[in-house]
């Protein structure tokens, strides 16, 4: 697929689809677990193909698991039945440790299987998109060192922190290149650490590591969307555009309509109704009246596509995940009436 075309035919379609990070709650469709989920590569795709036959989506997004790829650096995780796995404690503490700090092999872990999911994926869906999703280097780095040190460590021991992030990107890279190698249309590359930083430090820690990776990988066939859910990022735009990165993905805990007076009118801009408040706490109605919000109030940019603020968490009712999708038909439908 020409995802360069993709993109242009998304942002010039009267009627644009939402595309939510929607990939866990397909474990109440299968009747499994999140513990289940992230073990299995059929698991995996099969959910996918469930929730892309059942939501009329842009595109199809794999699991933002932002553990796999720190288990593979030595982290240690916690799995639950119907959570998103985390990481525990850290296992950087010095320079030492960053020196020494070994650069995993792609199929270490669980990417193997993570990889191998897309790839059964794609035979199953074939009439979207369809993406996987790797975690940033910055936030690698700071699951690797503790989201606190790592910031500490910025000023204080600046190449521990460069040293960790070359080998992040070393190994994102390779791991992306896994994912196009079995046919993904592209990635989500999810930074959310780089939204606590300053734009300095963005410039400097995050922005630079991701730009070279997708100088590497992205071409007409295969596209990154950059996605930032942390609250400062509405400051850090110009680094953020620095990556060079085909379309961008923003959370809600900033104002969408300020993200998108920022934006390139050419560069497709998602977000952002809160995955949690709205999707996981929040009843039917509010579902639908958020997202109307958002989409009152961005939907005049052309490049604008209504999305979840970040991934939708395992456990949030489908009545809300049908009640979002419901909500968009409904705006295009009275837009359709005025027009």
């Amino acid at each position: 697929m020409n995802m360069k075309q993709w993109l242009a035919d998304t942002m010039s379609a009267q009627t644009r689809k939402a595309m939510p990070v929607l990939s866990f709650p397909s474990t109440q469709l299968m009747g499994i677990t999140v513990r289940e989920l992230i073990a299995s590569s059929d698991d995996q795709a099969r959910g996918m193909a469930e929730v892309a036959k059942r939501c009329p989506a842009a595109a199809s997004v794999s699991m933002m698991d932002l553990s796999v790829e720190a288990e593979c650096f030595g982290a240690e995780i916690r799995v639950t039945d119907d959570e998103v796995p985390t990481v525990i404690g850290a296992v950087l503490h010095c320079p030492e440790d960053a020196d020494r700090l070994e650069i995993p092999s792609v199929g270490s872990g669980r990417t193997g299987l993570y990889v191998e999911a897309i790839g059964k994926a794609k035979s199953l869906i074939t009439d979207r998109p369809v993406f996987a999703g790797v975690i940033g280097p910055y936030s690698l780095a700071g699951r690797l060192m503790d989201m606190t040190e790592i910031m500490v460590n910025c000023y204080e021991e600046p190449e521990m922190v460069h040293t960790t992030l070359e080998k992040a990107e070393a190994f994102l890279l390779e791991y992306i290149k896994a994912y196009k190698a079995v046919g993904a249309d592209g990635v989500v590359i999810a930074e959310p650490a780089a939204g606590l930083l300053s734009p300095g430090l963005c410039g400097e820690f995050s922005s630079p590591y991701i730009k070279r990776v997708i100088e590497k990988v992205q071409d007409d066939n295969f596209i990154v969307i950059y996605h930032n859910c942390g609250g400062a990022v509405n400051k850090l735009v110009p680094q953020v555009l620095e990556t060079g990165a085909a379309a961008y993905h923003f959370g809600n805990a900033v104002d969408m309509a300020e993200m998108l007076a920022q934006m390139p009118p050419d560069i497709l801009t998602m977000g952002n109704v809160d995955p949690v408040s709205a999707f996981r706490n929040g009843t039917t109605e509010f579902v639908r009246s958020e997202t109307l919000r958002v989409m009152k109030a961005c939907c005049g940019h052309k490049n604008f596509l209504i999305s979840s603020g970040c991934d939708i968490p395992p456990l949030s009712p489908w009545e809300n995940i049908d009640a979002f999708f419901a909500a968009v038909e409904e705006f295009y439908s009275a837009h359709r009436a005025s027009a």
